[in-house]
């Protein structure tokens, strides 16, 4: 009997897709742990200051003391007052909703290039439009510091820019997996493959926290994107668009890939799409979810600033603690799920809801708990951790789903309905921006809580109304027109054998 390789050519690919993914998003959230030492506060609060000697009614409204400080937000650790570390001080006063358009201008650029990118991935190459990806967020990661010291315009169009080049990479993969992830194996590598967005957050919030207060804020650009230049090396030696194309690929492993890939090429069946209860579902939950988790993401980092009062290297660290948690538990609960699953326990369907229930209703119950525990700053740290760690639902439940229901079409799927899903990349830093504004109170954020509650309790209803693990049968629609041919074209035979039958009686 033949030995099979030493490393299986799949789970290179999967630890690469991986890491690639924790690279666009090591890149995405540098910027919220940066923003906070980029900023001067201490000018913004003279500005706040300032305007409230013209208008007392506002400054009442804003619920700001005298130095424009909230009144309501907690006590900081190093003083036992609300002022921010001057230390902390940067060169930008960019007010909060010039904060919000800037951390939102990443996420215009990728609801542009779902769509394209999922297309030309399944027409041509899959592999290259990732690795243009990545090459894209590196190149404009490290011209951020000098965009920003042009204008927080310059800013605005590398940010942008870098979100045209993540938005085709979430739709490649799902084609690169729809090749590479044998079905047997789908939970756990999918959810392998995912676990790099919250690798690469784990990875990110810390050390540019740790760049930022060691070396300066441009530091965390130059550095992340120096490094992550070594990934785009080895995606070119060690990947390739299939196990067939693969020039290395072990002959054992090889044959488990047989008649696993779907078809070709196949048209896209629109109208049976947009009448499909599983593809909405998978939408609705996408989009629901990414508002929670974007929340997480790009606000949790200013409100454990603006509101818990932590400086730049705790708000770092402990910004990181539930990103390791939700990482940790995402490979411990796919595995669960694949090995009950192979028991025969529970079908794919069960395993998608309930991987999208604990992804959803969980996260929103801390989201509640957080908004009422105020200023006791371990119940908020330990609740966030849980939040976003039952978060990491998702990769078992509705982000694998698109595979489940049309294989075929996973990488048009994914651009559908990540497109959507983008929406609250904008709409969450905006909505704070908005609410928070010279109003930096717990009020405010417990509605900001609140709201992102109830969304991500509309995506359960949703997802468990109308949500499916089985393939649906438009997956095969060019099959079904062969099969209807070859069965014209055998009609003439049956009438012969059915006379020949009548002859014989």
């Amino acid at each position: 009997m033949a030995k099979g390789p030493l490393i299986p050519a799949r789970y290179i690919f999967t630890a690469l897709i991986s890491i690639g993914l924790a690279i666009i998003y090591g890149l995405k959230v540098n910027l919220s742990v940066a923003i906070v030492v980029m900023i001067n506060s201490t000018e913004l609060a003279l500005m706040a200051s300032s305007e409230s000697h013209h208008d007392t009614h506002h400054t009442f409204s804003n619920g700001t003391g005298s130095a424009g400080v909230p009144e309501f937000a907690c006590a900081a650790q190093e003083t036992g007052t609300n002022k921010t570390v001057v230390a902390q001080d940067g060169p930008f006063a960019w007010p909060e909703p010039v904060q919000g358009l800037v951390l939102s201008a990443y996420f215009w650029g990728y609801l542009l290039t779902q769509i394209p990118g999922g297309m030309i991935a399944e027409k041509y190459s899959a592999k290259w439009v990732i690795w243009a990806s990545v090459l894209v967020n590196i190149v404009f990661t490290i011209l951020t510091p000098l965009a920003s010291n042009i204008s927080y315009i310059a800013v605005l169009v590398v940010r942008f820019i870098e979100g045209l080049g993540a938005g085709v990479s979430l739709p490649a993969i799902h084609v690169m997996l729809t090749k590479w992830v044998l079905t047997e194996e789908r939970n756990l590598m999918s959810s392998l493959a995912y676990a790099g967005m919250a690798l690469g957050t784990v990875i990110s919030l810390p050390f540019s926290g740790i760049l930022a207060a060691s070396w300066g804020w441009e530091s965390v650009f130059y550095v992340q994107g120096g490094l992550a230049m070594i990934w785009c090396v080895l995606w070119i030696i060690f990947v390739f668009d299939s196990p067939e194309d693969h020039p290395r690929i072990h002959p054992a492993e090889l044959e488990l890939f047989e008649a696993e890939h779907p078809h070709d090429n196949l048209p896209i069946p629109w109208r049976a799409l947009a009448t499909s209860g599983p593809f909405w579902a998978i939408l609705v939950a996408h989009t629901c979810n990414n508002f929670g988790w974007y929340m997480l993401l790009v606000e949790l980092p200013t409100y454990m600033k603006a509101i818990l009062r932590f400086n730049i290297s705790q708000n770092a660290g402990l910004s990181a603690i539930p990103y390791v948690s939700l990482w940790i538990f995402s490979i411990i609960w796919s595995n669960r799920l694949d090995w009950a699953k192979g028991k025969g326990w529970i079908s794919t369907t069960t395993v998608r809801k309930l991987s999208t229930a604990v992804g959803s209703l969980l996260p929103a119950a801390c989201f509640i708990g957080v908004s009422l525990v105020g200023c006791d700053r371990q119940a908020a740290v330990a609740l966030m951790t849980l939040g976003t760690m039952f978060i990491a639902g998702m990769y078992c439940g509705f982000l694998t789903n698109h595979v489940d229901i049309a294989p075929n079409y996973a990488g048009t799927l994914m651009a559908l309905t990540n497109t959507a899903a983008t929406i609250p990349g904008f709409i969450v830093p905006a909505f704070v921006g908005q609410l928070t504004h010279g109003n930096q109170t717990l009020g405010q954020w417990q509605i900001i809580f609140f709201t992102t509650a109830a969304v991500l309790g509309l995506e359960f209803v949703v997802y468990t109304v109308l949500g499916s693990g089985e393939e649906q049968p438009w997956n095969h629609v060019v099959s079904h027109k062969d099969t209807i041919t070859r069965g014209i074209q055998q009609e003439p035979e049956t009438e012969q054998l059915d006379a020949e039958k009548r002859e014989n009686a």
